[in-house]
């Protein structure tokens, strides 16, 4: 773990945050579609937090610091979370599972929606956490890139697996171990983003889409075809299809990746790169096929029963966004036991019917059932056996290989 690194940013990596902000991730489906006005707030100001000089870690490798846990004394948790991310009263006036935990525990949870996005949430906490501090916060969630940073700098607080027996046991599989956390040390899983290849029947001619190849090769589809500006998504797809596992590859696997995907380029096969303004295209038929995430796709096929997905042969990219508690928190506790609890299937069944992510816990289907036979026997949203045994998450990066990568990717989709 390093004990100091400094936050400079190369051009590269500052030029992908801002696809990301704007097109990308950070512009993701519902819960981001609704926070948009918040992200016209984050300019250069919440980029250029990440880009000055560091400050030491508050902790030596392998423990963040930690303040005295008030626990016990006092029954409270504050939690930091993305808008749409939580459960809702129809009458839109109550959160009916931090409502039923506050019941149960006695331990009121001081619940805010003010992450609007992965950069500027980190630019707000990075101060206090550097200078060793509190940040006000027991609960973060975060999306794995800013997980792993966090961990790696010694600001979040290893949790005690004691707290949290329902987590350990029904953890899903696919979520247990990611390279940045192996067995889950420091985090767990809020829900999982998946990136899958999304057709229109219609504008296919009825013809299944289902693998990176049929979208770089197939002349049916040329010049119908869009990936993703998300460097991740799209290369690690094409990382699989090629036979490559993204959680291991060499530079030499990514340059040939690249180079894959330069070829659908040059020969017009890729119409282009886009974030998720790829729906309204691949709504109307102007786009036949693509990468996709998971969340959009969900949501045109409530409108539109030609939209189709498939899970490519080869596997598929997901990401998560995960439960950390940060150094210094004051409840950690506290903070493990609504972890802990959130990882009971009948209260997972009631967020993922909410929010419309794909739930991270194991057991949960018989309980969504209850609640929306269609949301239960949605892969999207739940991943069957043989969906979760092909989901493969994109290795971590050094700030070297990420630059490096970034800036052969840009020149790939001309940004």
């Amino acid at each position: 773990m390093e004990q100091y690194e400094p936050e400079h940013l190369s051009a590269p990596q500052l030029a992908a945050m801002r696809r990301s902000l704007t097109h990308g991730r950070g512009a993701l489906t519902r819960r981001s579609l609704l926070r948009a006005s918040g992200m016209g707030a984050l300019a250069l100001g919440g980029l250029g937090t990440l880009s000055a000089c560091g400050i030491p870690p508050a902790a030596s490798e392998g423990d963040a610091a930690a303040s005295d846990d008030h626990s016990e004394s006092e029954k409270l948790i504050n939690f930091s979370n993305w808008t749409e991310y939580m459960d809702v009263s129809d009458d839109e006036k109550s959160r009916p599972t931090l409502d039923a935990f506050t019941k149960r525990t006695g331990i009121k949870v001081k619940y805010t929606e003010d992450i609007n996005d992965n950069v500027e949430f980190f630019g707000k906490i990075k101060p206090q956490l550097a200078a060793g501090q509190d940040t006000g916060r027991d609960i973060v969630i975060v999306t794995d890139w800013l997980a792993a940073r966090i961990i790696r700098l010694g600001w979040a607080q290893r949790l005690d697996p004691a707290n949290l027996p329902h987590a350990f046991a029904n953890l899903s599989p696919q979520f247990r171990s990611p390279d940045w956390d192996p067995g889950r040390a420091y985090s767990y899983p809020w829900t999982g983003i998946p990136t899958v290849i999304a057709y229109n029947q219609k504008a296919t001619g009825g013809r299944k889409v289902d693998s990176v190849s049929q979208l770089l090769d197939d002349p049916a589809l040329k010049g119908k075809v869009s990936f993703l500006s998300e460097m991740r998504d799209s290369v690690g797809m094409t990382l699989l299809d090629m036979g490559k596992d993204p959680g291991s590859f060499t530079d030499a696997d990514y340059d040939a990746a690249i180079g894959r995907l330069q070829k659908g380029v040059d020969r017009k096969q890729i119409r282009r790169f886009t974030g998720n303004d790829y729906t309204a295209d691949l709504s109307k038929g102007d786009i036949a096929a693509c990468v996709a995430w998971a969340g959009d796709i969900i949501q045109l096929q409530a409108d539109n029963p030609d939209i189709k997905f498939t899970i490519p042969a080869a596997g598929y990219i997901t990401s998560s966004d995960n439960m950390l508690v940060p150094a210094r928190a004051r409840h950690k506790t506290n903070a493990e036991k609504l972890m802990d609890y959130y990882y009971e299937p009948p209260v997972a069944a009631q967020l993922a019917a909410y929010i419309n992510y794909v739930c991270p816990v194991d057991g949960v289907r018989e309980e969504l059932a209850k609640i929306d036979e269609s949301m239960a026997s949605n892969t999207l949203i739940l991943p069957d056996k043989e969906m979760a045994s092909k989901s493969r998450a994109f290795r971590s990066l050094s700030s070297e290989e990420e630059t490096a990568y970034e800036e052969k990717f840009a020149k790939l989709i001309g940004a």
